[in-house]
């Protein structure tokens, strides 16, 4: 089957056009200080790229991020997974989320014209047990937000961690990397991690290293200047750390402000998940040529994947991502956009 592609608008004038394949974002479009519309993720032209260019825009599970050991116990019964990236199983395996074709509708939301995902996975997928039905809302709010409603179930016991992998430029194909940006993330505390990414089990605290972004940080400072150590330099020369959210109590909290001074656009990350996954991208190639007429290098875009922590299956310490019959898994991210005398009202 061919994936098809549906764009949705809000008053705003924002606009979304979204794939059948993975529901990859194909543009997602924004304006900046002067009401002008630009395109604030990166991608390519056609959909079937995005998968071998950093499983970019795309939806991933059943388990984002990593799993170690060669798969999981659950309930006494080990499930095993392919280790498709250096040892461990990554981004829901060798054929995840962002590569199914997904069934789409589009309708028109409470909050704003919205985009419906639905798809069963069934049991035994990519090692997983249990039919998962996976249902994903994608809205266009009327205040000039992107938000993202996860809802699955299952019939047997079984672990999800749903996420998306937006690379974010609020630069609208302008800037070819970073550096033009300001990035603040509300955590106090990162998951260490080891050889391949896999996490340690201890959660630290970033005072005192090139992980507190507290405060609003340039990127150009930490990629290429004086803030640039060795937990950047080990994972490609930037950021590809989970963050543990510093929330205060139950449902949206707000885990990162993204800046882009140049175009006047700001971008809120606002998630139910416990932490987000900050990426710069480190491992880009422009061996293929995007929509914006050139290749992208690293550290052209960041992600700002919410989810639960990785390896959380195999950490005891972590908060469970297990689903059981009879739940229902929900979460809930927007990405809030702001511009003086464009986005209000």
């Amino acid at each position: 089957m061919n994936p098809k592609s549906y764009t949705i608008r809000n008053k705003a004038g924002m606009s979304i056009t979204v794939s059948s394949l993975g529901g990859i974002v194909q543009s997602l479009l924004v304006p900046d200080r002067n009401g002008k519309l630009g395109d604030v993720v990166l991608g390519y032209p056609k959909a079937t790229q995005h998968h071998d260019n950093g499983y970019m825009n795309a939806l991933i599970g059943r388990v984002g991020n990593r799993i170690s050991k060669g798969g999981f116990t659950l309930d006494g019964t080990f499930y095993p997974l392919a280790n498709n990236s250096k040892d461990c199983a990554l981004h829901g395996g060798e054929i995840g989320f962002d590569q199914k074709i997904w069934d789409v509708r589009t309708f028109a939301g409470a909050d704003g014209p919205s985009i419906e995902l639905t798809l069963l996975s069934p049991d035994g997928d990519e090692g997983y047990p249990g039919n998962l039905f996976v249902r994903v809302v994608y809205t266009l709010m009327e205040d000039c937000a992107w938000r993202i409603d996860y809802m699955a179930v299952t019939d047997k016991p079984t672990v999800v961690n749903l996420t998306q992998h937006a690379y974010f430029n609020l630069s609208g194909g302008k800037d070819k990397d970073l550096c033009g940006h300001y990035v603040q993330v509300n955590a106090s505390r990162f998951t260490e991690h080891l050889k391949g990414n896999i996490p340690s089990g201890k959660v630290l605290p970033v005072e005192g290293t090139s992980l507190d972004l507290r405060q609003p940080t340039s990127f150009c400072e930490c990629l290429h200047g004086a803030k640039k150590d060795a937990y950047l330099k080990k994972v490609g020369g930037g950021f590809d750390h989970n963050y543990v959210l510093d929330r205060i109590a139950p449902g949206l909290s707000q885990a990162v402000v993204l800046e882009h001074p140049e175009s006047g656009r700001q971008m809120e990350v606002w998630t139910t998940e416990p932490c987000v996954q900050v990426y710069t991208a480190n491992f880009l190639s422009p061996k293929d040529k995007g929509k914006f007429g050139y290749g992208f290098d690293p550290h052209a875009g960041v992600c700002f994947e919410t989810q639960h922590a990785p390896d959380s299956p195999n950490q005891v310490g972590f908060p469970s991502i297990r689903l059981d019959p009879g739940q229902v898994y929900r979460s809930t991210t927007i990405y809030a956009f702001d511009v003086v005398d464009v986005c209000e009202g």
